[in-house]
């Protein structure tokens, strides 16, 4: 009986936010798929250092401590997982923050407002910037060009009362999924995204550790659970296969269906 098989052998992949959550899923799971794989990681070293061991150590799986704030510490983070690897087949856009406090927008710190933007957007363009670029100009062999994964949130698709913030960013990341899309899909350079619902990462456990809170979360979601990590990984792994060949400018919806009831 012959399967059907999710491989990435001989590809090279960069995850960002990989030391843990949905981003460390990603890094298991590519490495899994037989990608080599570099992540960047800020404070968490000794959960980064132990993933990349458990991946295959150096010759499969790098960790590197990158700040990702600004543009140039896009760029540098691509440059890193190239020196790293020769080349770059999949981009993960995995990280971000989303400041727990609620914030109305009438006394939001403007610091706050830009930390958001800087981490969650700014450093964005810098990663599909490089990887672009290295796509561009690194042999194809006959394959795709290159994938690029960006990560959203259904706060990016129905707004986030008091967290307008990271709804924004959120919500922009959409439509640059589809602007690159436009842009590459003729290149060979697949772009698509994957918006995730609420998931049980280190990220929400203060609303979902909350039970008032964590009870208004459940009652917007038909499955009656959030996420697990891996069931968000799996989506963006399909998405830099051959079997993802005609998907291009996607939003792929992982939350249980709470945005049909939003």
């Amino acid at each position: 009986m012959t399967g059907v098989a999710l491989s990435l052998e001989g590809k090279v992949a960069l995850v960002t936010g990989g030391s843990r959550g949905i981003g460390a899923e990603c890094v298991r799971i590519f490495s899994d798929a037989g990608a080599q794989v570099a992540f960047n990681y800020q404070t968490a070293r000794a959960e980064a250092e132990a993933l990349a061991a458990d991946c295959g150590g150096s010759s499969k799986c790098v960790a590197f401590e990158q700040d990702l704030s600004s543009p140039e510490d896009g760029r540098a983070l691509v440059a890193d997982a190239v020196k790293a690897f020769g080349r770059l087949d999949c981009l993960i856009v995995n990280h971000g923050i989303w400041p727990p406090h609620d914030a109305p927008i009438a006394s939001m710190a403007e610091s706050q407002w830009r930390k958001t933007m800087g981490i969650n957007l700014d450093s964005v363009f810098g990663l599909v910037q490089a990887a672009v670029a290295q796509m561009q100009q690194q042999p194809r062999n006959g394959s795709p060009a290159g994938h690029i994964v960006l990560v959203s949130s259904t706060a990016g698709q129905r707004g986030e009362a008091f967290h307008a913030d990271y709804a924004v960013t959120k919500g922009a990341i959409i439509s640059l999924t589809k602007s690159l899309s436009s842009e590459l899909a003729r290149e060979g350079i697949y772009v698509n995204c994957v918006a995730p619902g609420w998931v049980n990462t280190d990220m929400s456990a203060s609303a979902l550790n909350d039970p008032v809170t964590s009870q208004k979360i459940f009652a917007t979601i038909p499955l009656g659970r959030v996420a697990t990590p891996h069931e968000i990984a799996g989506p963006i792994l399909f998405l830099c296969t051959p079997l993802a060949g005609f998907m291009s400018g996607e939003i792929v919806n992982v939350n249980g269906g709470a945005v049909l009831v939003g």
